[in-house]
């Protein structure tokens, strides 16, 4: 499973062997100090990458031999307690197999999402939180911790607007997928009449920069304001005067946080959010042709969707850029979203 298209066992070794031969020259460190910390760690990641697929590759031929050793025996015990463990096994390689797919540099780090609510009213504000605790179940069923920065309620139910992080080992490279318009169609429960509405939600993904990253601020750049945080309160909204806006003058970005009870850390959050929002921006410039999934979301409406989420007058999950379709929508909006995930990154790398 791991040696086909997924993962190219030569070529991984042939690209560790380059690495190693570069990194034991005592010459190329001295003068080419930062690519050779970016290749030590290519290394270790090559390293692990190729230290699990020999591991998977001596587990299975191992159940194999035992597998073949209790049919002769009739051992029926062994056999199911066996296939068991081929269960288990080819689940790990699975999850191993859609983890060797995110190489990019920022694949590894926290993500930091944004859903917005686009034209309709409560039903597109609905529609958000139900987009929003999808991500939050799915980020609970991989450990992944979440912290709300920035949260805006709707009118009557839903949310306009939330912003919040998503903290773990390649929680970018996994939730990139997600950036783009999502589409719904349902009868909804906000019309008295009963009639079918289309709603559309926009979800911004943005890998969280940390200090391995340079990201120069100019002050006088910058404008900030405070005002007092507003919302629900509860879980989601200390209700306090310490709320920081600010806006990137030059390039018009608007950020905010809320969450926190102290201006200071407010501040702090939103400086970084900032920071993830204009690296992305110098991201698209420089690789225009790459077409990165950074770039700004297109208009909240028709033919713009990445993906759509049919209840009414069928049930249907089809994810427009991979084609896959899934009909079990119960089981998408409770978080399960890894097939999505797993066929978006194979459809990147083709």
């Amino acid at each position: 499973m791991i040696c086909g298209s997924i993962f190219d066992l030569a070529r991984h070794e042939q690209r560790l062997r380059e690495i190693e031969k570069k990194l034991t020259n005592t010459d190329f460190w001295q003068h080419n100090r930062e690519e050779a910390t970016e290749l030590s760690q290519e290394r270790g990641v090559l390293a692990n990458h190729l230290e699990e697929w020999h591991r998977y590759k001596n587990e299975l031929e191992e159940i194999d031999i035992l597998g073949k050793l209790a049919q002769e025996e009739h051992d029926e015990g062994s056999t199911i307690e066996l296939s068991n463990d081929l269960s288990e096994l080819e689940d790990e390689i699975t999850k191993y197999e859609l983890q060797t797919l995110l190489g990019e540099k920022d694949d590894k780090r926290n993500a930091i999402m944004a859903i917005n609510a686009g034209a309709g009213g409560t039903e597109a504000q609905d529609w958000a939180e139900m987009l929003f605790r999808l991500y939050l179940r799915w980020a609970e069923s991989r450990n992944l911790g979440t912290s709300v920065v920035d949260y805006l309620a709707g009118d009557e139910a839903g949310i306009k607007n939330v912003t919040f992080t998503v903290n773990g080992p390649y929680a970018y490279g996994y939730l990139k997928s997600e950036h783009g318009v999502h589409r719904m169609v349902r009868v909804s429960p906000f019309d008295a009449n009963g009639r079918r509405h289309t709603s559309f939600a926009s979800v911004s993904v943005l890998p969280e920069i940390e200090d391995d990253i340079r990201v120069d601020l100019n002050e006088k750049d910058l404008r900030m304001e405070t005002f007092r945080s507003s919302g629900p309160g509860g879980q989601h909204v200390n209700k306090t005067s310490s709320a920081v806006r600010i806006t990137h003058v030059p390039t018009n970005i608007v950020v905010q946080c809320q969450n926190e009870k102290s201006q200071h850390r407010n501040k702090d959050m939103a400086l970084k959010i900032l920071r993830a929002r204009l690296y992305a921006l110098e991201k698209e410039k420089q690789e225009e042709e790459k077409q990165l999934r950074h770039r700004s979301q297109k208009e909240i409406a028709w033919g713009n969707q990445i993906r759509s989420y049919i209840f009414n007058p069928y049930r249907l999950v089809k994810d427009h850029r991979t084609n896959l379709e899934v009909g079990n929508v119960e089981r998408v909006m409770n978080g399960d979203i890894d097939m999505f995930i797993d066929s978006y990154l194979k459809w990147l790398q083709e």
